[in-house]
């Protein structure tokens, strides 16, 4: 299982669109608006029946800190069965003490931490890529609400995709064979 965590801001991110000659496409957006939707998400691998599966949450205006990513693990506990090797990055909320303390006692949980400056190896960073570049781009919400149906929809579309996420797998570096 790869975690990571993203945000997703009022600000759009501007791409290239098609457009009918001679007529620039113009885009309304709130200025100076530093409201945003923080995510975090697992891209998970199930190696005996080689599934591909994603998971994610939404904090609307809040941050990621270790009680929110204590609360995802949680959560992916009640979900998931059997042993789980989690791999992350050093975000300063998985090495809070707090979040040491409750893997220690997590007998389930194997941790990995992925190398400092990796992004590449992880899988979760394609997600994101795809998710702001892709049906995010050139989105203006008018307000946080907006944002956070848009990045839930396209969520969601991303995880329903079991070859989309495969996709995300095989950008990664890291050896992993799927049947």
């Amino acid at each position: 299982m790869f975690l990571d965590e993203a945000g997703f801001l009022m600000a759009p991110l501007l791409r290239r669109s098609w457009a009918l000659q001679a007529h620039t496409p113009q885009l309304y957006h709130r200025t100076r608006h530093h409201r945003k939707v923080s995510a975090i998400a697992t891209v998970c691998v199930s190696p005996g029946r080689a599934r591909v599966g994603c998971l994610f949450r939404l904090y609307p205006d809040q941050s990621i800190d270790a009680t929110r990513v204590i609360g995802f693990v949680q959560a992916l506990l009640r979900q998931l069965r059997g042993p789980i090797v989690l791999l992350w990055d050093s975000l300063k909320a998985h090495r809070a003490r707090l979040t040491t303390d409750f893997l220690a006692q997590e007998q389930r949980i194997h941790l990995v931490l992925l190398p400092t400056y990796a992004p590449e190896l992880n899988p979760v960073e394609y997600l994101w890529s795809d998710a702001k570049l892709g049906e995010m781009a050139n989105f203006a919400p008018v307000d946080l609400d907006a944002l956070t149906v848009k990045t839930r929809h396209t969520l969601r579309s991303i995880q329903h995709q079991p070859e989309r996420l495969r996709s995300l797998l095989a950008h990664s570096p890291l050896s992993l064979r799927l049947k």
